[in-house]
């Protein structure tokens, strides 16, 4: 089932991740607009987590075709 702890723990590893292989990106995770839960509407709390988990997964991903377009 997915709660509001299942999203921020998908959210933490994704960001864990990204710091480690994508250092350059911390920036921009830390200037990432996330609505704060609404505690009466534990629906949308747990649909705002997983948009931004998605919008942390589409920047992972950006980051990674990025990285395979440019010569080191």
């Amino acid at each position: 089932m997915e709660t509001e702890h299942y999203w921020n723990d998908r959210i933490m590893e994704v960001v864990e991740k990204l710091r480690k292989s994508h250092p350059e990106l911390v920036k921009y995770i830390d200037e990432m607009p996330i609505t704060i839960p609404d505690e009466r509407d534990p629906h949308i709390s747990i649909r705002v987590l997983k948009e931004f988990y998605e919008s942390l997964i589409n920047l992972e991903k950006t980051a990674e075709v990025d990285s395979a377009t440019h010569i080191h």
